[in-house]
């Protein structure tokens, strides 16, 4: 039983659902064109009707590679269409919010790029949105869908290192110092809202609270690294505002200690993405990644290497095959009209993540640990996007 569990995934699609799942997806960014799209429409009982871009040649353009039949620049009436089914997000963080709440108040199962939302506020507004129906609701956390993390996580669950007492998290990556790399909205703080804190740490808080006991407090820093770069739309010149180091470390509920890192500036030489949890009859090691490197190891005391564990034949494809699982997994929940509870992500999910991002944010301004919890939890104080003249005005309609 437990091994079904930690491969959950694999289970083979509903069959009673007769009709296509009909698919809306807002985002022409590049992970909804080489993950939300394809990995909805590789699924044999959905189909993607309507492509939502900001601009009307570009998504036109890339509705024509991926042959979805309709586009719009317009989120809202896309949620309004009473032959969409389900609606997928992959838009800058800021829009998140805005565009999930509309769709789940029009009876739309929704799935949500992550972090959730900006603050703790937007995300518990989208909580509240989803507990308003019986919609599916779901984050992309794509870290779950690894081979090597539903391993760990069963293993664990087996007890086969002892007691876990003490978690390494982390993800280097020399991306934002890139020469060619140019400036998107993740370097921009009025539509991000953090950097790689938000980018990549999600995922790291996410992956602690799945494979191990809920974090219960943390501390750390964001570390910004002063340069510009290419804007991507304009062409210009432009400051990177968000950070590009953030780490420290965490408490989780059963007093588990740990230490988290996550960069875009910094060298990914040998294998630097992993979470390696160590207990005190060894230690098991997963790496992160979209699937192209999908591994897990286990260490003893006493060994000088790591043994690398066996995992099903598609963890060494090489490709990043745990992006089609994700997307077919939403679309097996909308079919069943409920998630896997042994693998994917609901929005209560995306809010205990938005609570350690927004601590984290807290202990960089004013040093110290950050209790997790509680609603009232409050925001950092942020630079107003009102006055910022690099706002994303009519981006979308809102």
């Amino acid at each position: 039983m437990a091994g079904r569990l930690a491969y959950a995934r694999v289970e083979s699609h509903p069959s009673s659902y007769m009709k296509k799942l009909r698919i809306g997806v807002i985002g022409t960014g590049a992970f909804a064109e080489t993950c939300h799209v394809p990995g909805l429409q590789s699924h044999p009982q959905a189909e993607v009707v309507m492509l939502c871009g900001r601009d009307h040649d570009r998504t036109q353009a890339m509705a024509g590679r991926l042959n979805v039949p309709e586009t719009t620049t317009d989120y809202e009436m896309l949620c309004a269409r009473a032959d969409i089914d389900a609606v997928t997000i992959a838009t800058p963080n800021v829009f998140h919010a805005r565009q999930a709440k509309a769709a789940l108040a029009a009876g739309k199962h929704v799935l949500c790029e992550k972090p959730l939302g900006i603050s703790v506020g937007e995300a518990l507004d989208m909580v509240r949105a989803a507990e308003a129906t019986e919609r599916v609701h779901q984050v992309a956390f794509t870290f779950r869908y690894l081979y090597g993390v539903q391993e760990l996580r069963r293993r664990l669950r087996q007890g086969d290192v002892g007691q876990p007492h003490y978690v390494r998290i982390e993800f280097d990556s020399w991306q934002g110092l890139h020469p060619d790399s140019l400036i998107g909205f993740r370097e921009k703080l009025s539509w991000a809202g953090a950097g790689v804190l938000y980018d990549v740490g999600s995922h790291l808080f996410d992956l602690v609270n799945f494979v191990l006991d809920p974090i219960e407090a943390v501390t750390g820093f964001t570390t910004l690294i002063p340069r510009e770069g290419v804007d991507r739309l304009t062409g210009r010149l432009t400051d990177v505002e968000t950070d590009d180091i953030a780490g420290g470390w965490f408490i989780c509920e059963n007093a588990l200690r740990g230490q988290w890192f996550a960069s875009r500036a910094t060298p990914t030489l040998g294998d630097r993405a992993f979470i390696e949890v160590i207990g005190r009859e060894g230690a098991l090691r997963a790496s992160l990644s979209r699937g192209s490197v999908d591994t897990l190891k286990v260490s003893t005391p006493g060994q000088t290497e790591w043994k690398n564990l066996s995992l099903p034949d598609p963890a060494s494809d090489g490709k990043p095959h745990c992006l089609p699982v994700m997307m077919h997994s939403f679309v097996d929940a909308c079919i069943r009209g409920k998630l896997n509870p042994h693998v994917d992500a609901s929005f209560y999910d995306g809010l205990a993540v938005q609570r350690a991002l927004t601590a984290v944010l807290q202990a960089s301004y004013r040093p110290g640990w950050i209790q997790l919890g509680s609603d009232s939890l409050p925001t950092v104080s942020q630079p107003s996007s009102a006055n910022n003249e690099n706002r994303p005005l009519g981006y979308w309609r809102d």
